[in-house]
C-alpha cells in the first residue's frame, strides 16, 4: 500500500498493490494490519455502496456528531472525490482536495473525521464503496453547497452543463452558514 499525503494533513491518496493478469486482478483494498502499517490505526463500521449516473455530484457531506471518517473508492467507472477540511479551528478550514478514483488507477481516498466529502460521476456510471468509522446518524447529517465559492472546488464539469443534485444537496448552505466543527 503506497500512501500519499496531499496538501490537507491527514488526508490521504492511497494505492493499494495490484496483482494482474490476463485474467484479471486482485487487489486488497483493506487489511487492518497493512493500514496500521501506514500510519491508519481506524475501525469501521458500516460498508456503503452507491451507483451514480454520469454528472450526478454527491456532497459535500459530513456529519456534525460522530464524525465519520471514510475510505473511498471506485469500483466501476471514475469520480472527481474531493475533501474539505470543516474544523473551524484547522490551518486548513475551507480547503480542499480532489483526486480521480477509478476503476482503472485503484486508488483510494482516506477523509479523516472533521471533514465534508462529496464526488462527480466523470464515467457514463460508478460504483462508489466506502467504509466508514461511525454509523450514519441521519439526525446529525449535514451538507455544505458543492458550488460554494469560498470553498472553490474546481469540478470538472463540461463548460455550460449543470451537475445533477439531490433536493438535499440543492439545498445545502453556504460554507458560511453551515454547522460545522469547532
Amino acid at each position: 500500500m503506497n500512501r500519499i499525503e496531499t496538501s490537507l494533513p491527514g488526508c490521504l491518496v492511497l494505492e493499494p498493490t495490484v496483482h494482474g493478469d490476463e485474467r484479471g486482478f486482485f487487489v486488497e483494498s483493506w487489511n487492518r494490519r497493512t493500514f496500521v502499517d501506514i500510519g491508519l490505526d481506524v475501525d469501521f463500521v458500516q460498508d456503503n455502496h452507491s451507483r451514480s449516473s454520469h454528472g450526478v455530484i454527491r456532497g459535500i457531506h459530513y456529519q456534525i456528531v460522530n464524525p465519520q471518517g471514510k475510505l473511498v473508492r471506485v469500483t466501476k467507472g471514475s469520480v472527481f472525490d474531493v475533501a474539505v477540511d470543516l474544523r473551524r479551528n484547522s490551518n486548513h478550514f475551507g480547503e480542499w482536495h480532489g483526486t480521480t478514483l477509478s476503476e482503472e488507477n485503484q486508488r483510494m481516498l482516506w477523509v479523516p473525521p472533521g471533514f465534508g466529502h462529496g464526488f462527480l460521476v466523470t464515467s457514463e456510471k460508478a460504483d462508489f464503496q466506502y467504509k466508514c468509522t461511525s454509523h450514519y446518524d441521519p439526525e446529525h447529517d449535514r451538507a455544505v453547497r458543492w458550488d460554494d465559492p469560498t470553498i472553490g472546488i474546481d469540478w470538472p464539469v463540461a463548460g455550460g452543463s449543470v451537475p445533477i443534485l439531490s433536493p438535499k444537496d440543492a439545498a445545502a448552505p453556504l460554507l458560511a452558514d453551515a454547522e460545522v466543527y469547532e
